[in-house]
């Protein structure tokens, strides 16, 4: 999973309470100013990849901005890792010599020897961003931007990582890049050292609507992680499996004046489903309002 100029593929919002209102508006000479947004999603994709098991999200997002071209800002949303999983075995079952039927304990599981994956208590129900960055425009078609992310999932555990990153914009053209430089899986994806590439097209339609593309890819320094099969002889065997993926997408977008702006969005990945990605087409909603 961000605003649409740092995470792509994420629809941002934020609540602004009457006091921020009033503090922008009397500070509309200022060289600062103050903005929020709010929103909602059927489906919250980050990078091609649900972050809500394929489920609903609410987002929201406060930025402070400098005319010199600084800007920070915090976001939130709701996550959830394991929604709509279930328990996979990739390690072996034993069977019962008696009913020739997979052994299970008393609860009903079945008895793994190897490994599973599913529910984890660790897993965190919330992500918040906090961000700072600078841009400009070189002409009035070539801008570029340079900025920092930590994403931060508070009630996780070995999930927090920190981003840099940077991209150039000519006319309806964007290309960028992130590099991970510290997180909290160690050994893992998202630990250090990942590079994600990324780049994108926009382009106005009448009517005020609005047609986006994006694809991007993701080069993880810890590239490999063994998943155990069983052969057809019965046997256990290991074999290396890579997380690295390519994924791409597209929007229509409709501003809706004071009522925000609505999107009908398309996007999919191509990881491998053994390492739990789902590389279904993902079709979803979004809303989001800016204060």
């Amino acid at each position: 999973m961000r605003k649409q100029s740092i995470r792509m593929a994420a629809a941002a919002g934020a609540v602004l309470s009457a006091s921020l209102i009033t503090m922008n508006q009397a500070l509309a000479a200022d060289p600062w100013s103050f903005s929020a947004n709010i929103g909602a999603v059927s489906n919250y994709i980050w990078r091609g990849v649900t972050q809500t098991g394929d489920q609903a999200a609410v987002q929201g997002g406060i930025d402070v901005n400098h005319e010199s071209g600084f800007y920070a800002g915090t976001w939130i949303s709701n996550i959830d890792w394991d929604e709509g999983s279930s328990q996979e075995v990739t390690g072996i079952v034993p069977v019962d010599p008696d009913t020739g039927l997979p052994m299970t304990d008393e609860n009903g599981n079945y008895i793994v020897q190897g490994s599973t994956s599913g529910s984890d208590s660790s897993s965190p129900n919330y992500e918040l961003d906090l961000y700072t960055g600078f841009g400009g425009n070189i002409t009035d078609d070539l801008s570029w931007d340079i900025n920092t992310i930590y994403y931060a999932y508070p009630d996780g555990r070995d999930s927090n990582f920190w981003e840099v990153g940077g991209s150039g914009t000519f006319k309806w053209f964007t290309l960028g890049l992130a590099y991970t430089i510290a997180g909290d899986n160690d050994g893992g994806p998202f630990d250090d050292g990942d590079w994600y590439f990324f780049g994108g097209a926009e382009f106005d339609l009448p009517y005020d609507f609005g047609f986006s593309v994006r694809g991007g890819y993701y080069d993880f320094r810890h590239d490999e992680e063994p998943v155990e099969y069983i052969a057809a002889d019965g046997s256990l065997y290991t074999k290396n499996q890579s997380w690295d993926y390519w994924n791409w997408g597209a929007s229509i977008t409709r501003e809706a004046g004071n009522f925000g702006t609505f999107s009908l969005n398309y996007d999919q990945n191509d990881g491998e489903s053994d390492l739990g990605y789902n590389n279904d087409p993902k079709f979803w909603v979004g809303w989001n309002k800016e204060f």
